[in-house]
């Protein structure tokens, strides 16, 4: 059993002690399940203001709801539709203050107001996107997008290619 206490003043050393328990969590373990399992976990358990931390999968051509945490969540989003789906397509980073305003936006919690999306990526491949919500507008800033980039990395040479 792993037990990770990550807690920081500041997020430059949050996302440092987050990346170094990422780590050792997907160290030798070679299912990507398993891996986005718990680093959805320690995601949600190690940052503030979150109400939802997790993964969609590259499935066929198609973001398919992987591990997470929060409330139940849409199963099956193309790519191009919402955050999640826009950050598949385009292979960008997606941080959106007011999710009310982003157009084509899918509520699957009507409690989240900001969204951050990462895709994961290896190999030029599209593996899946980080998926991230809370219930405050404007969560995500700067340091948090370099912070879960990071963390993306992290998991993009740890997960086999899902397609």
């Amino acid at each position: 059993m792993h037990d990770f206490t990550i807690t920081a003043d500041d997020k430059p050393t949050l996302y440092r002690d987050l990346a170094a328990a990422l780590k050792g969590l997907v160290a030798g373990e070679p299912d990507p399940i398993a891996n986005m399992a718990n680093a959805a976990a320690l995601i949600f358990e190690s940052v503030p203001g979150l109400n939802w931390a997790g993964f969609y999968r590259n499935v066929c051509g198609e973001l398919v709801l992987g591990p997470f945490q929060g409330r139940p969540a849409c199963i099956r989003i193309a790519f191009g539709q919402g955050v999640c789906g826009a950050a598949a397509a385009t292979l960008k980073v997606q941080r959106v203050d007011d999710v009310r305003s982003f157009p084509g936006h899918i509520a699957c919690d009507a409690a989240s107001v900001s969204e951050l999306v990462v895709p994961i990526v290896r190999d030029g491949h599209l593996i899946a996107v980080l998926d991230l919500d809370s219930p405050d507008a404007a969560r995500f800033d700067e340091e948090d997008e370099a912070g879960f980039v990071a963390l993306a990395a992290v998991l993009g040479r740890s997960l086999a290619v899902l397609l």
